[in-house]
């Protein structure tokens, strides 16, 4: 059983994964960290490794432990044991002033009675740069966040669009080599936040910084990332690419917090390869193995996403599960069908478009290609 950072390949065991941004350049490591608060422990030996340039997300639900991590990182909170290396420095009771790293917060923590360009130099002025340094640098960072003009602006005078991008242009103006960012567009309105990814994402990849940033919006860290390391109760339940993360899920958690996928559990009657095929009491279905350890006769679990289930009056590929159309409903120009097996087990289908021609209580047949689903390891609901 592989997670974090490695996968398991079928005739290498675990392995790292496949995603390697300069892969020589390591700028940050988390070694079994642990941290308890009031005797209950909020991270368990936590092992994680970023690359220089990467965006990285935190994601995974509230009281998981990203934010705790993300603190940890920056020098706000030290952990009960292991050990976090920056550039490989130990950074053990190293206090957050002298880590080369700075964070943005969901509230923006702006000085009221300063004005933007004081600060964003404020960290400057405490480390002594040169006036004429300060003013260089605060311009060039307004500049890049689109805030030219806004130098003599009070915190109350702007919306949260705009605090939101001072926040930033205050962190990046000491150039840092990680930037850490806990939910920052949280506070903002849906449109406004979808820009800001985009703007977001623009900057990093210009300044070549490296991002650790925290959501609990799967949408946000998909559209964003580099690399997603999915939390869970304090563990990290899998680290990898987007594609990854939601295409090779690699336990029942991920798959189900990441994208809503359908979790199904049937009994191995034959294995080919890669590929398994289960029997369920609605039919039989197909999933592929990715390297896991499986015999005739298992009883294991698979994954399959609602948009790549298909849905007709006849089997025509050979593993299909028998259903009645229990539900249709549409949103946001996504059509939502439920179909309930015999034994009670609602699937859901996902298409785009309003037009679909089945009644309610008809019997159907669903299908899905081996290749689009994935095993995963069945865990007990949160």
């Amino acid at each position: 059983m592989c997670y974090n950072n490695s996968i398991n390949h079928p005739d290498k065991g675990c392995v790292e994964a496949i995603y390697t941004p300069m892969a020589q350049s390591v700028v940050l490591e988390l070694k079994d960290i642990t941290k308890s608060f009031d005797n209950v422990q909020v991270l368990k030996d936590i092992d994680l490794t970023v690359h220089e340039g990467e965006f990285v997300t935190l994601l995974g639900p509230s009281g998981c432990g990203k934010t705790t991590t993300l603190r940890i990182i920056a020098g706000l909170e030290f952990p009960d044991g292991g050990q976090v290396l920056l550039e490989g420095a130990n950074m053990e009771n190293t206090p957050p002033e002298k880590r080369n790293v700075n964070m943005v917060f969901q509230n923006y923590a702006l000085f009221p009675h300063m004005n933007v360009q004081q600060n964003i130099g404020y960290g400057l002025k405490i480390k002594k740069v040169p006036k004429d340094e300060i003013r260089t640098r605060v311009e060039a960072a307004l500049k890049l966040v689109q805030m030219e003009g806004f130098e003599k602006r009070m915190p109350a005078q702007m919306s949260g669009g705009q605090r939101q991008r001072v926040a930033i242009a205050r962190a990046i103006v000491g150039n840092p080599k990680v930037l850490l960012l806990d939910e920052p567009l949280g506070a903002l309105d849906l449109q406004l936040r979808r820009q800001m990814q985009l703007e977001l994402k623009h900057l990093q990849k210009e300044l070549g910084i490296t991002f650790i940033y925290i959501t609990h919006d799967q949408e946000e860290a998909i559209n964003m990332s580099d690399r997603i390391v999915v939390m869970r109760n304090g563990t990290i339940e899998q680290a990898g690419t987007p594609d990854e993360v939601y295409n090779r899920p690699r336990t029942s958690f991920v798959a189900k917090f990441v994208g809503s996928a359908n979790v199904l559990t049937g009994t191995v009657t034959a294995i080919k390869g890669d590929t398994a095929t289960l029997s369920h009491g609605a039919g039989t279905m197909g999933c592929t193995l990715y390297g896991r350890s499986a015999k005739v006769g298992d009883e294991i679990s698979l994954a399959i996403r609602g948009e790549n289930i298909a849905i007709g009056r006849e089997c025509t590929g050979g593993d299909c599960l028998m259903g009645i159309m229990a539900e249709k409903s549409f949103a946001g120009g996504m059509l939502r069908i439920v179909v309930r097996l015999s034994d009670g087990t609602e699937v859901v289908i996902t298409r785009q478009g309003i037009n679909f021609d089945y009644d309610l209580g008809e019997t159907v047949l669903i299908s899905w290609a081996a290749s689009a689903a994935s095993a995963v390891d069945e865990e007990a609901a949160e």
